[in-house]
This record gives C-alpha cells, sequence and structure tokens, in this order.
C-alpha cells in the first residue's frame, strides 16, 4: 500500500498533467500558460521519494521510485522572463512573440555558422580598440540562468546556462568600449585577490579557437578573446582565471573564463554566460576532476516555476534512459533521431531524413527544428488529429495554430521521439502546444529551410524531463517527472 508522502505525490502530479489516454493528451489549458505568481519547484530538494510517470511512447503508463537529488550540487534554475526572474525588473523588459521567434532564429543561425568552422572564423576582430560597432537583437543564448558566484570575494552573478556555447564570460570593469546595462554590479577583477590573466603564448589561450570559432588576439602578453552570435551581439575581453564558486563546498579555483571589457547588443540584463559544451575550455571539462564530466537539468513546465542543474552523478535518478551521443568532432551534441510518433503511430519519414545533416540537442533554443520533410509529415498529421478545433492565424516561424477560447480543456496527440538503441522520449503536454496567448496555441515545431540543415531538439519540448549529460561517457539521459 502506499504511503501518504507516495500517494500525495502521485495525486499531485496527475493533478499538474492532466489526464493522459492510450494515445491522446488532455489537459487544462490553464496549466500551459504562465501565471502571474513565482510558484517555485521543491522537487529538486526533497528528500523523501515520489512516484514519477514512466513513459512509454509518450504516455503515461508505468510508476517507478525515482531518488531525490539531495547529495548532488544542485543550482536553481530559473526563466529569465517569468515570474520567478528577480532580472530586467518585471514584465516590461518582456521580449514579444516577434522577438523571441526572431531571437530564435538568430540563434539557429549560429549554429549553423559554427557547424561551418570556416565561415563562422568571418573578419571579426579581437582587439579591443578596433572593434567595429555593432547593433545586434538580443543574444539569443537561452532562456535559462543560474546564480553562482565569481572571484575572492565572492561577486554574485546571472549566468544563462547554455549547451550550446562553451566559453564562459561575464561584463568585466573597466568597460573599454561598451557595457550593457546588466542585473548585478559589473565584476570588478581588480578587487578580487585570486584573478590573473592568460598569457598568448599559452596552450589555454590557442584552445579559444574551437571553443568560439575565432582566433584570439594579443594585447601585450595577455590573451584576448571575442565571441560573435548570430544576431551580431558580441563579447571582448581579456582571457582570464579566476575563482568559480558553485555552493559553498563546491569551489574552483584558476576557473578560466571570458571577463568581457567590450560587449555589445541587447542582453536582457543577463550578466553573463556558463559554457556547458563539449570543448576543453568548457565548464563541463574545466570541473571534470570533481563532477566527471556529469550534469543534469530539468526545465520547469511553466516559466512561473524553476527547475534545477544538477552536477556530478552520485544519487542519479534510477529511472533514465540512455542515448548515444554521436562523435562529431564539434562542440555540439549530437544524438541519432530516427523517427518520429504521432498518436502512438510513427510518422512515415525515410530515416535518412533525419542522418543528412544529423540533430542536435541544445538548452538555448526554443522550439525543435526539424528537418522540412519530417516537419511536413508532422504538421499534416497533427492538424488531422486537430481538426476539431478551430484553426488561428500562424506566427512567425509556427505555423499551426489554433484558437481555443471556447474551450477549457484540450486534447492533444502524444508526441514522442524515436532515437538510436531503440529509445523513446515522451514529450510532455507543455511541450507540445506554444501559447502565444490566453486563448491561442501553435503546434511548438517548425521546419528548417533545407534538409542539409542540422536539426535540433529545442528546450521547450525537454520540458520537465530529467536530461542527463554523461559526457564523459557518452551518452543523454532522459527521465520523465524531473521537476
Amino acid at each position: 500500500m502506499l504511503s501518504s508522502t507516495l500517494l500525495f505525490c502521485f495525486l499531485l502530479s496527475s493533478f499538474k498533467r492532466g489526464h493522459a489516454s492510450q494515445y491522446q493528451h488532455t489537459v487544462q489549458i490553464s496549466s500551459l500558460l504562465p501565471a502571474s505568481v513565482c510558484n517555485p519547484s521543491t522537487k529538486g530538494n526533497q528528500h523523501h521519494l515520489c512516484l514519477s510517470p514512466k513513459h512509454t511512447d509518450g504516455y503515461t503508463q508505468l510508476y517507478e521510485i525515482v531518488h531525490p537529488k539531495a547529495h548532488r550540487p544542485s543550482l536553481t534554475l530559473t526563466h529569465r522572463y517569468g515570474s520567478c526572474s528577480q532580472i530586467s525588473g518585471g514584465k516590461a523588459s518582456t521580449p514579444t512573440l516577434t522577438e523571441i521567434f526572431s531571437q530564435d532564429r538568430s540563434r539557429v543561425k549560429s549554429i549553423r555558422s559554427r557547424l561551418n568552422f570556416n565561415s563562422s572564423k568571418s573578419n571579426f576582430q579581437t582587439s579591443l580598440a578596433t572593434l567595429p560597432a555593432i547593433y545586434g537583437g538580443s543574444l539569443s543564448t537561452g532562456d535559462y540562468f543560474v546564480s553562482v558566484g565569481l572571484g575572492t570575494p565572492k561577486n554574485d552573478l546571472s549566468l544563462i546556462f547554455d549547451t550550446g556555447s562553451t566559453l564562459t564570460w561575464t561584463q568585466c570593469q573597466p568597460c573599454v568600449t561598451s557595457c550593457y546595462q546588466q542585473q548585478d554590479p559589473i565584476f570588478d577583477p581588480s578587487m578580487s585577490s585570486t584573478y590573473s590573466n592568460i598569457t598568448c603564448a599559452s596552450a589555454e589561450c590557442s584552445h579559444l579557437v574551437t571553443a568560439t570559432g575565432v582566433t584570439p588576439g594579443c594585447s601585450g602578453s595577455t590573451c584576448i578573446y571575442g565571441i560573435q552570435y548570430g544576431d551580431q551581439s558580441s563579447s571582448v575581453g581579456f582571457f582570464g582565471q579566476e575563482t568559480l564558486t558553485i555552493t559553498s563546498t563546491d569551489v574552483f579555483p584558476g576557473f578560466m573564463f571570458g571577463c568581457g571589457e567590450n560587449n555589445q547588443g541587447r542582453f536582457g540584463r543577463i550578466d553573463g554566460l556558463l559554457g556547458l559544451g563539449r570543448d576543453q575550455l568548457s565548464f563541463v571539462s574545466q570541473t571534470a576532476q570533481k563532477y566527471g564530466q556529469y550534469f543534469s537539468y530539468c526545465l520547469p513546465a511553466r516559466s512561473s516555476s524553476t527547475g534545477t542543474l544538477t552536477f556530478g552523478n552520485s544519487g542519479a535518478p534510477s529511472n533514465l534512459k540512455f542515448i548515444p551521443m554521436l562523435n562529431t568532432g564539434t562542440t555540439f551534441y549530437f544524438l541519432d533521431l530516427t523517427a518520429i510518433y504521432l498518436g502512438g503511430r510513427e510518422l512515415s519519414i525515410s530515416p535518412t531524413t533525419f542522418s543528412t545533416a544529423g540533430t542536435i540537442i541544445d538548452s538555448g533554443t526554443v522550439v525543435t527544428w526539424l528537418p522540412p520533410a519530417a516537419y511536413r509529415d508532422l504538421q499534416m498529421g497533427f492538424r488531422q488529429q486537430m481538426r476539431m478545433y478551430p484553426s488561428a492565424p500562424s506566427n512567425s516561424i509556427l505555423d499551426t495554430c489554433y484558437d481555443l477560447s471556447a474551450y477549457t480543456t484540450v486534447t492533444v496527440p502524444t508526441v514522442s521521439f524515436l532515437f538510436g538503441g531503440n529509445v523513446t522520449v515522451g514529450i510532455d503536454p507543455s511541450g507540445i502546444l506554444y501559447p502565444l496567448s490566453s486563448s491561442q496555441f501553435c503546434l511548438a515545431f517548425t521546419a528548417n529551410s533545407a534538409a542539409s540543415d542540422v536539426g535540433i531538439f529545442g528546450n521547450f519540448q525537454q520540458k520537465t524531463l530529467e536530461v542527463v549529460y554523461d559526457v564523459a561517457g557518452g551518452k543523454v539521459g532522459f527521465g520523465p517527472g524531473g521537476c
């Protein structure tokens, strides 16, 4: 018989997720919308066991015990535009839907450019004095941030966490050319007793080429980094090392990062970026001795809640299904996507459709970008199964939309991905429909421009999943009900 705690967890989970039949989800429309009041998740800090649904082909079927994260160092993940965020001082800075989708396009453009190493090098100059004025849009590096400490004494910084980037950087005093307005005081290395510059002649300086796609420069003997994003936003500064604090017991002296003194573009008051990609300079590699190149995260179902970013594999969940990473020699995490299931049925998509350019999983891209042929089949099938709902106008990159103003619940077909190794990952109901307003919702997938463009498993579809990166083991794991 279930204990009262386990029964409560089961009932709470069922209430939040809505009813799921074998091949459909019926959910409260209000549950797909962000709340105006912050409702932080406590799951990452629980000291009791909860029942979590195990998905097979995208629907709730079995139940198993999930171990808590209490013994692993964990940071709170907050959506920068959600009601739990203290960034930017409220709703006034929240981007419009047009801006959100434009930022997503820019990020995808940046990823494509970086996959083509020669084009990503471009003519960008790593000189503090000669960098031309750049007026870009938002950084487009992601939606979720964590708080870490830098320097001695410790300065608290709010950094976007990004699996698609490798270099960690923040703004630094003095601002030589330009600094944007950020949430916290700008880090001043001269006030820290543990900061030091990295020299041009060092091997670490030469590693910036793969980390940023830009050849580093020199100022005297000091290494200069530069990084430019798809929307032309940029950061240039000294490449240094400093003490990085994750928790009171997890402190990393000599952490290498970019100390930006010329930062241009609208960065949304975020203090910088925590790079979790595959590279020698990434946070994952620099903390490998302690964390074993192992980290995980869970993105909340709604931006009005919080998630977790967790390091190390001690006490990792037992209900994970692992997929091999493909070794492509890039900084991105490539997975072997082989099929898509809609409403329990495999869509008639040739496997070569996915293998032509491959698929990455990315924490910073919002919606999932599919090969044109794969998206066309998903779109047609979804429209057929949603034909009972009135359609609504498309919006930018989302073209399959519905007017649900007359409904309090909506029934959507299950969506799941089949990966190499015969591993199926079900998409949570919160990751299928994107809310344009309180009454209009769109299928949260879009099509690449060409079959040769890389596919991207976006963060909107990753919501509530425990996504585990075992970089040393060469695999990515997924488990349901992570937050």
